[in-house]
């Protein structure tokens, strides 16, 4: 089991990094474009994927997925300021 455990230890960062770099927008990959990294990562596994970590991945915290334009929540009528000025 030992032996097995470097090589899965390798593909699961292989995997990891190919999912965020694909999943990553084109304009924030750095230093190289998007399917370089992403050939280096499937062609040097552990090297090409630390590398992406590193030095290609966008700095910072990533937005969530989804609508970028998200209406805001609805609030109760004692969070409203515009209710409560009217009481």
């Amino acid at each position: 089991m030992l032996r097995v455990l470097p090589w899965l230890l390798a593909v699961a960062l292989t995997v990891y990094a190919a999912v965020d770099c694909i999943q990553t927008d084109e304009d924030r990959v750095r230093n190289l474009p998007k399917l370089v990294w992403v050939a280096l990562i499937l062609l040097f596994w552990v090297v090409g994927s630390i590398a992406w970590f590193i030095a290609g991945r966008p700095q910072g915290q990533r937005p969530r997925r989804g609508p970028s334009h998200r209406p805001p929540p609805p609030r109760g009528p004692d969070d409203d300021p515009d209710f409560l000025r009217n009481l």
